[in-house]
């Protein structure tokens, strides 16, 4: 039997096509019965005549429980009434599989826990999946961008014998006869393949166990984290600056329907141009208390000042160059003041904070094996990063982009856990 996919009856119509699926929904209203078919690239409505079936068909028919997995034969016929521009006049239905009970996920309202943990039922659902069909063509849009510009992609490993940001967040495991680290971070990896490669991403999974319940975090989550040679601070936004905007296009490209599915202001999407604003540290301190906000200077900026600062702009605000001491070991000084770092974070518009944050390396190796005594962390499982500086040194500059974070902003998503097939967080761990 050749299958048609949903997302392809258009180039069909006039013929009779099988599309195998699910029954989303049904209804009838007199001797028609209108049955809604999934297949995973869209949905279509099969409209089925008491006449144009066998008896037998169409009783069973008008009475399949939601998500009985079929086959229906029909001719398409244009329809621009219709979702995607067509239905499907139905001849023959196979069903495959009848669920022997009522679907879990009814047409009624559900709380977020019932539906996170159905979470495995609740994917086939409108908005989800217009979410995670948002998050795919974003992964893609990421990958072209890197091939288009010449980096190489390596996988970072996930066990890893030290942290980038200090210990306190992460996942302990033991490792045969010694114990290790879920990642936190690919970064210090990165930063060997671009003195390798020059120019290189890691695009994978990353863990905090931060004891956080916020919208924002997730303890399990994907991570972006390109790093260039010979790159400053100044060439690391300007990236920033190109990904994001590619991103969005490609998302307002080719998933506008989804996005129109979550009720998405796209115009607020299709604004999304350079140049970007920045914003020094000090001046987001002055925004912030013109704002009304009890912030202290030297501190690095929570969730409520990014939030408020986000809110201030119609695109995202690149804000760098934050004092030293807030920021990790490895960033490097600010030769016209050593006070601030050469970091920077790219807030995402309409209160949505942080999706980037990143800068330039430390490339001095005297300075590193300071920086990582004053952090109190052991030097021994660094050794090998300290190599990098031995090794031919050189200045570069990379950041790490949350993908949940940024799928959570092209969506108008209030809750990453939204944003990632199965969320993992403080209290939930299944399915």
């Amino acid at each position: 039997m050749t299958r048609t996919p949903i997302r392809d009856l258009p180039q069909h119509a006039g013929e009779t096509v099988t599309v195998s699926g699910w029954l989303y929904n049904r209804r009838s209203k007199g001797k028609i019965h209108f049955l809604q078919v999934r297949d995973g690239s869209g949905i279509v409505q099969a409209v089925m005549g008491q006449l144009d079936v066998s008896p037998e068909v169409f009783e069973r028919s008008g009475a399949l429980p939601y998500e009985t997995s079929l086959s229906v034969t029909g001719a398409v016929r244009a329809d621009a009434r219709a979702p995607g521009g067509v239905e499907l006049l139905v001849k023959d239905v196979a069903v495959h599989h009848e669920p022997p009970q009522e679907y879990p996920i009814s047409k009624q309202e559900h709380g977020p826990d019932f539906l996170l943990s159905n979470r495995h039922l609740w994917l086939r659902s409108r908005k989800p999946h217009a979410t995670l069909r948002v998050r795919d063509a974003a992964i893609t849009a990421v990958r072209r961008f890197f091939d288009e510009r010449g980096f190489v992609c390596l996988d970072a490993p996930i066990f890893t014998p030290s942290a980038c940001e200090g210990t306190t967040n992460l996942f302990k495991v033991q490792y045969f006869d010694e114990e290790c680290y879920l990642t936190q971070s690919g970064q210090l990896y990165m930063e060997a393949g671009a003195m390798a490669f020059g120019k290189v991403y890691c695009f994978g999974p990353t863990f905090r166990a931060e004891r956080s319940k916020t919208r924002r975090h997730l303890t399990e989550f994907w991570m972006l984290e390109p790093e260039v040679a010979y790159a400053t601070l100044e060439d690391i936004m300007d990236l920033a600056e190109e990904l994001i905007v590619a991103v969005v296009k490609h998302v307002l490209e080719h998933r506008r329907p989804e996005l129109q599915v979550l009720e998405r202001d796209l115009s607020k999407l299709e604004r999304i141009e350079r140049p970007f604003p920045r914003i020094r540290y000090a001046e987001a301190v002055a925004l912030l208390r013109e704002k009304g906000l009890p912030f202290e200077e030297g501190n690095d900026l929570g969730a409520p000042d990014e939030t408020a600062l986000s809110g201030h702009f119609d695109r995202p605000v690149l804000v760098h160059r934050y004092p030293a001491a807030v920021k990790a070991f490895y960033m490097k000084r600010d030769p016209a003041d050593e006070r601030y770092a050469l970091c920077v974070d790219v807030l995402a518009p309409e209160r949505v904070g942080e999706i980037i944050g990143g800068g330039q390396r430390e490339d001095d190796l005297a300075a590193l094996e300071r920086r990582i005594a004053e952090h109190g962390l052991p030097r021994e499982p660094f050794e090998w990063y300290l190599d990098l500086r031995r090794y031919g040194t050189v200045p570069h500059a990379g950041f790490g982009l949350g993908l949940e974070r940024t799928v959570a902003w092209l969506c108008g998503t209030e809750h990453v856990r939204e944003c990632i097939p199965f969320p993992r967080m403080l209290y939930r761990i299944y399915p």
